[in-house]
């Protein structure tokens, strides 16, 4: 077994090109990476009366008189949308929305992989932060959470804010939330380790964008 500390600069700069090479083989091989499969078994003609007209009607019914039986009898309890305008992704910046899509399929992998939560990615065409915020709350009844993704700053704080206050599912964007989640855990257990509290350290946090912003917001509630 060869030791990291062995191999040569050449063969670290390979072994960091290669995820991206085969990403490039990959991606176009499956055309995505992930699909809507249905759940419910269709094993003759009369199945399809049950899960379409005339039987789905009784559900429709069911939920127009208790909106609550929607978790029951629909996907949204365990369907989150990943949204994003394209406009701060991973270290490309503002690439736009069908250039965002490959990394919200892949946050949709993470979601059904490490959770078993069912994910639908949507990329929206727009910079401007008051449609997004319009789009997501006509969109959020089909879903049981939203997950704002790669939204530049400062527009994603009020985006967040305005959403969370006016959805009635969660709504967090993992820029800020994931990313400080981990950040102040990680501080959390640091502390532990060279016996200090929290509140007596002094950190410093690099930068002032979404992800700093949050941790700083954390690390003082």
């Amino acid at each position: 077994m060869v030791n990291d500390q062995e191999i040569s600069v050449e063969e670290r700069l390979a072994k960091a090109k290669k995820p991206g090479q085969d990403a490039m083989k990959m991606h176009p091989y499956y055309g995505g990476k992930i699909e809507v499969v249905p759940k419910a078994c269709v094993r003759s003609f009369d199945d399809f009366a049950i899960w379409y007209s005339p039987g789905v009607a009784e559900p429709c019914k069911d939920i127009a008189a208790n909106p609550e039986k929607v978790y029951e009898h629909t996907w949204k309890w365990n369907t989150v949308a990943v949204v994003s305008d394209g406009t701060r992704v991973l270290g490309l910046g503002d690439i736009g929305p069908e250039a965002a899509m490959p990394v919200m399929e892949g946050k949709g992998m993470l979601f059904k992989y490490l959770g078993g939560v069912d994910c639908v990615p949507i990329c929206l065409d727009t910079k401007d932060p008051d449609k997004i915020i319009e789009t997501v709350r006509l969109i959020a009844p089909s879903f049981g959470g939203i997950n704002l993704e790669d939204i530049s700053n400062p527009k994603c704080f009020d985006i967040l804010d305005e959403l969370r206050r006016d959805c009635k599912i969660p709504v967090w964007h993992d820029d800020q939330q994931g990313t400080a989640t981990v950040e102040v855990a990680g501080a959390i257990n640091a502390m532990k380790l060279v016996g200090k509290k929290l509140e007596d350290a002094h950190i410093t946090v690099i930068g002032a964008g979404a992800a700093s912003i949050a941790i700083a917001r954390l690390l003082l509630a």
